[in-house]
């Protein structure tokens, strides 16, 4: 009895020393089987997915007393790439052996208390391998309360600092525990996840919180047995996925599922520990990403022996696009680019040498070599600077691009700094402007990652001293350079120096030109979304000084609401502006206000509420201000769908001392996934344009030299013309229309001309035959999102844009007679030109999600391919001074696609060990059960309902417009394959195969067609025969419609009859009252051996008489047997205020079809001003009928849509008329008449004010009132 007594105490004893709180005996051996598993898809049967699966056994031996020996065996690797059911994982031996090689070395680490510490290997253990080893720990990082059974706490994991969420519950028979531990790393304050390539999208709050394209969730499952050293994990399951959309995910997405799971297999004593040899501390359980630029994840190749490798594929591309693009190798830029970034500085400078002989091998190096995009890039360059063995040219565009493309970090800083200074960026005007403008944007780019915060002030330090140094010397073209780098930068710290340059901000004013205090103003923009508070002050200060120039005032404006000023700021300036003198501020102010009330955009959801109400006090001062005074425009869509929008702005800035505006300003951005990205913004500043223009434009040439010379008497520091244009929020280039550049205008087209000018060695050379070719691969952008998963692999969603431009021509001229000592010569001679050349692109864009590591990817990958070819071969005749010209084309002789849209969505999965055997299947395969074949027919009139009900459908169309005449035939295919729930996710509009196709071919023709000619004569000449013909067929036609019509005797039945014939009488003796010789002539021939020419011929005639304005158009088919013929006759009566008719008559002879259109103005003093319009047929075509039936049926709708009322009337038949009144000043009323209904609305708002046309009656003469009458 004492002895069960002892024994029970013994049992009790160890329970209550029995601990829950996860822990490793260091005496003991753990071993555990590990499987991890990843797969990327749709999550929808019968589409392909792909994936990779991990299983290996793990041991874990404890060395001291919180440090564990962690080796891995019988590791195995498997890829998956097919459709789920039906195909399986796949082995990888030689992946597998390299894998297996890394992790069977030893892995320590340190562990207590559920918390995972620095994780210790060998040196040459890849980041890759030792980041598989944090999906294996991760497991372990789990915190135990037995004290609460539900409860939240902050900690790290693979993920980062993350939220997490714990529930327990005890087994009370087996007293385990069962864990379940939830990470939300949608909420973590320091997330393993980082963004590339999107410094430029601003990331907005409103826009953020209308949803989200990537929600990931992460659930971990444990099962713990409580031992007196700690809680020992029996078995765990974690489970990870992520939904991933371009657009919301709301509206359908792709997913990522990852599993794994470790389940113990037994617990022995350590018998003994064999040495690990020299370790490095590796980090803690956090994630740790691979340095970027990493590998492109729509490729995978290896990179040893690069350099020959580089050598051959540029020599291969520069091969392929020597004369036109070849759409079959842009795809291996990329792998160009691959290659590259896996050179050394070393491989670079003997690239350089061997092939910057050669000049396309030198372009296509210096192009594609800048997209390494890190530090060894501007050693690069700086070496080329140092040598001075590249162009001006050369150096701005490897500039431009690699500043804009390298990765902002501290050593990249120092060496665009010194490159700043180095005596060849001072070289060249335009290369000096590219390398100071890019360099701001690389301060721009630095200041954007989240660890440089605050930004240090020196990265931004050589502009600021350029700007002071120009300021120091009065030069204005120095020190707008420097603002508008600054700008570029949008440094916190440069607002101290540009208030500077702002009157009635700075303390100690400066007096700087119109233009350079523009350029301070604008440099504010990016500091708008840094520093809004700070941004409002300088720019209400300016803005209410009305001793300003309009210009500064307004472009405050403008950069005070892109800081989205608050309500309680919009109402001070609606105040201030209630007693405004200035009415360019006034309209201006009030036009912006009102479109941004009108915004739909998230980052106006408060702006435009603030702005609704300001419009409406503004309303009664500024609403009726015509276009005469300044404007704003802001237009833009946005939807919650696809969490996508635009907006367009357009600024147009004037004064009252000029009509024409001083500066122009036109702008975009694209609001996509919670950012907001900058598109393309053009600004024109106009300064010297009113002096050169001021009395009008003129065609004539001698006139427009004079006109250049005049403009020389401009002020030297006064620009005739400025423009810049800014991309992504980055200004690119500027330039100014100086004196000297109009001084090289007038010399190359001046006739007095001499040989010693460069244009005329240019026609020298074109006289002996010229070429010329120009290749350029660009990668447009490259973004990347990568995010840690719990079997720690990386998770990247990444988009590439890239385009190859290829332009080539070959040309040679004659000139007869030669040209004499002056160019003026050429005018009066004969210049024939025989060229050939092609101009296209090829643009490749993918988009992957997937995993992407240096050894392996798999994920799903959106392939899509545009091609743009526009080949030319002619030969062409000119005479100025005669106004003819001649052009002669070749047959078609081959199909050529001219425009090219292909994409299509895989399952891809690739290793290094065999990049050869890459597997790429459609997500849709090629054939399936599910197919159902729509006829064409059909397709146009399936079913909402369905639609639904088909999981797959592929529509088909080809239209073709064939031109036998000329043996050419235009054609339009398309083609798509789509499956599951097409109406209900918008992405799934875009998922799936997609080919649309314009093509040129050869058509099927009687005569074989030895090419084409075409005439063009806009003097006065003879008839060309054809139209001689038509017209003494209509003469014919008119004389016996009259003789049948004699006054005498004609009974009101005849009367009728001649009320139908009199228009025809009419037009045909309109072209006879015209000028006897036609004002242009034009013929299109196709030329056929020795047959008789076929195609067409047309002429034109004007007459102008005292009251009238006629011209009349003929049109005729020409060849054997050809009677159709297109006749047109258009009158413009003066006397009544602008009343226009036009007649249509085509067929054969002009008699088949015939229709009419009539359009007036009139304006009563007791009326409203009006505007009528109709349009009358008697007989069309068949195939006009039924067009014009199909757009009637969709007619109601769109008026409904559009606000329209609708009433069913008897209007007159074959006939459709409009009336127009401009019932107020911006408001007018419309009303449409068809045959068998009336569409009406009244009060229709207008952009533009209605003109007064009293003003126009004092010189169209007093007749309103025979057109008023007459409608």
């Amino acid at each position: 009895m004492r002895g069960f007594l002892l024994c029970l105490l013994v049992v009790i004893a160890a329970c209550d020393n029995l601990n829950y709180e996860p822990g490793l005996n260091v005496k003991k051996t753990y071993e555990y089987k590990y499987e991890g598993m990843v797969n990327i898809g749709r999550g929808i049967p019968n589409l392909a997915e792909s994936g990779v699966r991990l299983t290996c056994k793990v041991k874990i031996v404890g060395v001291s007393g919180q440090t564990f020996l962690l080796q891995v065996s019988n590791f195995n690797f498997e890829e998956f790439n097919g459709i789920p059911g039906k195909d399986t994982f796949n082995a990888s031996p030689k992946l597998t052996n390299r894998i297996a090689a890394e992790l069977s070395k030893p892995f320590m680490f340190e562990y207590a208390k559920g918390r995972v510490g620095d994780i210790h290997a060998t040196a040459e253990i890849s980041d890759t391998i030792v980041n598989i080893v944090r999906g294996i720990l991760g497991f372990f990082q789990v915190t135990i309360k037995t004290t609460q059974r539900v409860y939240e706490l902050e900690e790290f994991g693979i993920h980062g600092l993350c939220l997490s969420t714990y529930a327990i519950v005890e087994d009370s028979h087996s007293q385990d525990l069962e864990v379940t531990h939830v990470v939300d790393t949608n909420n973590c304050r320091e997330k393993a996840a980082i963004y590339r390539g999107m410094a430029l999208a601003v990331v907005n709050k409103l826009s953020k919180e209308r949803g989200n394209s990537v929600i990931s969730t992460v659930r971990y499952v444990y099962t713990l047995e409580p031992t007196v050293h700690g809680g020992l994990i029996k078995k765990a399951h974690a489970l990870e996925r992520q939904h991933f959309s371009p657009f919301n995910v709301k509206g359908g997405n792709s997913k990522l599922q990852a599993m794994k799971e470790l389940v113990l297999v037994s617990v022995t004593d350590t018998v003994a520990i064999s040495p690990a040899g020299p370790m490095v501390s590796r980090g803690n359980l956090v994630y740790k990403f691979v340095n970027f630029p990493g590998p492109i994840p729509i490729l995978m190749t290896k990179s040893d022996d690069s350099v020959p490798k580089i050598v051959k594929m540029i020599m291969r591309l520069a091969e392929a696009n020597i004369y036109q693009v070849d759409s079959l190798t842009s795809e291996d830029v990329f792998v160009l680019f691959q290659l590259l970034r896996g050179t050394s500085l070393e491989d670079l400078e003997a690239l350089w040498i061997q092939l910057s002989g050669n000049d396309e091998h030198r372009r296509w190096f210096l192009d594609t070599v800048v997209e390494v995009a890190d530090a060894r890039v501007l050693k690069f360059i700086k070496n080329r600077f140092k040598a001075g063995d590249v162009s001006a040219n050369e150096a701005g565009q490897s500039i431009l691009i690699a500043f804009n493309h390298v990765t902002a970090e501290i050593d990249v800083m120092e060496l665009a700094n010194e490159l700043l200074s180095m005596p060849f960026s001072k070289s060249h005007p335009l290369l000096w402007n590219t390398v100071v403008l890019s360099y701001g944007s690389l301060v721009y780019k630095y200041c954007s990652y989240e660890y440089i915060q605050p930004c240090p002030v020196a990265v931004v330090q050589p502009l600021l001293d350029l700007v002071n140094d120009g300021l120091k010397r009065n030069n204005d073209l120095d020190m707008v350079l420097a603002l508008k780098a600054i700008g570029n930068a949008g440094h916190p710290s440069s607002i101290k120096t540009i208030i500077r340059f702002l009157p009635g901000v700075s303390a100690s004013p400066v007096n700087i030109s119109t233009r350079v205090l523009s350029a301070a103003v604008q440099s504010l923009r990016h500091l708008a979304f840094r520093d809004p508070h700070t941004v409002q002050d300088i720019t209400v200060s300016l803005f209410v000084q009305r001793e300003l120039p309009t210009e500064i005032r307004m472009l405050a404006c403008i950069i005070l609401f892109e800081t989205k000023p608050p309500l309680a700021l919009v109402s001070t300036l609606t105040s201030f502006l209630l007693n405004e003198a200035d009415m360019h501020v006034a309209s201006f102010t009030y036009s912006l206000i009102q479109s941004i009330a009108k915004s739909r955009t998230p980052d106006n959801h408060l702006l435009s509420t603030a702005c609704n109400i300001a419009m409406k006090i503004l309303a009664p001062k500024c609403s009726r201000l015509s276009y005469y005074y300044s404007k704003a425009l802001h237009l833009d869509w946005y939807n919650d769908d696809f969490l996508i929008g635009t907006a367009t702005e357009v600024f147009m800035l004037k004064n009252d001392a000029n009509y024409i505006p001083t500066e122009v300003v036109t702008k975009g951005k694209l609001h996509f996934i919670g950012r907001i990205l900058q598109l393309v913004e053009l600004g024109f500043r106009a300064e010297g344009i009113k002096e050169l223009f001021g009395k009008g434009l003129s065609t004539d040439f001698e006139a427009l030299v004079k006109l250049l010379q005049g403009s020389l008497k401009l002020p030297t520091d006064k620009p005739l013309l400025s423009a810049y244009a800014r991309l992504f929020g980055q200004e690119l280039f500027f330039a100014d229309l100086n004196k000297d550049f109009i001084q090289s205008i007038i010399n190359a087209v001046s006739p007095s001309s001499e040989k010693d000018h460069p244009v005329w060695k240019m026609i020298e050379n074109l006289q002996k035959g010229t070429s010329w070719h120009w290749t350029k691969a660009y990668l447009m952008f490259e973004t990347s999102y990568i995010q840690a998963t719990s079997l720690g692999l990386p998770l990247e969603i990444s988009k590439y844009y890239h385009t190859v431009i290829t332009i080539t021509m070959n040309a040679t001229a004659t000139i007869s007679p030669p040209l004499n000592n002056r160019m003026g010569r050429l005018l009066t001679s004969d210049v024939t030109l025989v060229t050939d050349g092609f101009a296209g692109y090829a643009k490749d864009q993918f988009l992957f999600h997937g995993i992407n590591t240096d050894i392996f990817q798999c994920g799903m990958e959106m392939k899509s391919k545009n091609v743009l070819a526009m080949p030319w071969e002619f030969s062409m005749k000119m005479n100025i001074k005669q106004n003819t010209f001649e052009l002669d084309l070749p047959p078609c002789k081959k199909k050529m696609d001219l425009f090219l849209v292909k994409f299509d969505v895989y399952a891809v999965s690739r290793n290094i060990e065999e990049p050869s055997l890459a597997k790429m299947t459609p997500m849709m395969p090629e054939s399936t059960e599910a197919e159902v074949d729509l006829e064409p027919a059909k397709r146009n009139v399936t079913s909402r309902q369905k639609i639904e009900k088909t999981d797959f459908y592929n529509p088909q169309a080809k239209v073709c417009a064939e031109a036998s005449i000329y043996g050419a035939t235009f054609c339009v295919e398309s083609e798509a394959k789509r499956s599951h729930y097409i109406e209900e996710y918008p992405l799934y509009y875009l998922l799936g195969y997609t080919n649309f196709a314009c093509r040129i071919q050869p058509a099927q023709s009687n005569k074989p067609v030895d090419g084409i000619h075409i005439e063009l004569n806009t003097g006065l000449t003879k008839y060309p025969v054809s139209v001689r013909q038509l017209l003494d067929t209509l003469k014919r036609f008119s004389k016996d419609a009259t003789d049948r019509l004699s006054p005498s005797g004609l009974s009101s039945s005849r009367t009728s009859h001649r009320a139908n014939v009199e228009p025809k009488v009419d037009f045909t003796f309109e072209a006879f009252n015209a000028t006897c010789e036609p004002a242009f002539t034009m013929k299109a021939l196709a030329i056929s051996g020795n047959n008789r020419p076929e195609g067409y011929e047309a002429a034109a005639y004007y007459n102008h008489v005292t009251k009238m304005y006629n011209s009349q158009l003929f049109v005729s088919q020409v060849g054997e047997k050809a009677n159709w013929t297109l006749c047109t006759s258009a009158s413009l009566d003066k006397t009544q205020l602008g009343e226009l008719k036009i007649h249509l008559r085509w067929g054969s002879d002009c008699q088949s079809y015939q229709m009419s259109v009539k359009a007036s103005t009139t304006h009563l003093p007791e009326f409203e001003p009006t505007v009528k319009a109709k349009m009358h047929w008697n007989t069309v075509p068949a195939y006009m009928k039924e067009v014009g039936q199909s757009i009637q049926k969709y007619i109601p709708g769109i008026a409904f849509l559009l606000g329209f009322h609708q009433k069913p009337d008897r209007n007159a038949k074959q006939e459709v008329s409009a009336t127009v009144v401009a019932a107020t000043a911006d408001r007018i009323t419309m009303k449409i008449k068809f045959p068998e209904f009336t569409v009406f609305r009244q009060a229709i708002p207008i952009p533009i004010r209605v003109t007064d046309f009293e003003e126009h009656q004092q010189y169209m003469g007093n007749t309103t009132l025979l057109m008023h009458r007459e409608l």
